[in-house]
């Protein structure tokens, strides 16, 4: 049995796209866009960002870097970082704040230069402070402070207006039906809708072929077993 031609597709990576009329607003996200959009009316001048991975905390908070005209690190960088430049900016963004490789008297002594020049700090974390293992008891304190806002991981109906979005972008007219049957199967993240859009974009573009869904299962049957390997 002779075996479906195939292309050898170009690699042309499409970069996840951070713009202010790419976030797609939902249940999972209203409360937390919201209140960046209020930006510089904030309860306090200090916020703190939290949610899963995959939930669009990035996005959120570099359409705020753009608004602001904020500086962004991650908060592993801090130890290599001009501290006192970072503050007098105005406004600044540090992103996995509970990831491993935070120097805590850095990031402390960042917090008390943005108090003292009066800027905004955005904070973006998986999880609340108390849960982060911080030692450093003054840390703490000043991150219970700030207030909380929290994004959910996507709902079904983001994940899928999330992957309709993701088809446009790369040009591809694929059914109702296909979205439907993907959604479905994988992760609940903005992550894995990007992964698996990537992934069936190359495949169609290899076979030349427009999507269905059974190449969308073939690919998410690849998928599953690398994720097993």
């Amino acid at each position: 049995m002779s075996r479906e031609p195939r292309q050898i597709p170009f690699e042309l990576p499409l970069a996840p796209r951070f713009g202010r009329e790419d976030f797609l607003v939902s249940p999972s996200n209203e409360e937390a866009w919201r209140l960046f959009e209020r930006w510089p009316d904030w309860p306090g001048r200090m916020l703190l960002l939290v949610g899963p991975a995959g939930a669009g905390k990035s996005h959120l908070a570099a359409i705020w870097v753009k608004h602001a005209g904020a500086r962004s690190l991650a908060a592993a960088s801090l130890p290599l970082a001009d501290l006192p430049a970072l503050a007098k900016s105005g406004a600044v963004l540090v992103e996995d704040a509970d990831g491993t490789g935070v120097v805590e008297n850095q990031f402390f002594h960042l917090i008390n230069l943005m108090r003292e020049t009066n800027g905004f700090l955005a904070i973006t974390a998986h999880k609340r402070p108390d849960l982060w293992g911080v030692s450093t008891p003054d840390l703490l304190s000043r991150l219970r402070l700030a207030p909380v806002v929290e994004m959910a991981a996507p709902d079904d109906a983001l994940v899928r207006a999330v992957l309709v979005k993701l088809f446009i972008d790369r040009q591809l007219n694929v059914d109702t039906s296909v979205v439907e049957y993907i959604a479905l199967r994988i992760e609940r993240s903005i992550d894995a809708a990007r992964k698996i859009v990537e992934l069936i974009d190359r495949e169609a573009l290899a076979r030349g072929r427009p999507v269905t869904r059974p190449m969308a299962g073939e690919v998410l049957a690849r998928m599953t077993d690398l994720a097993v390997d």
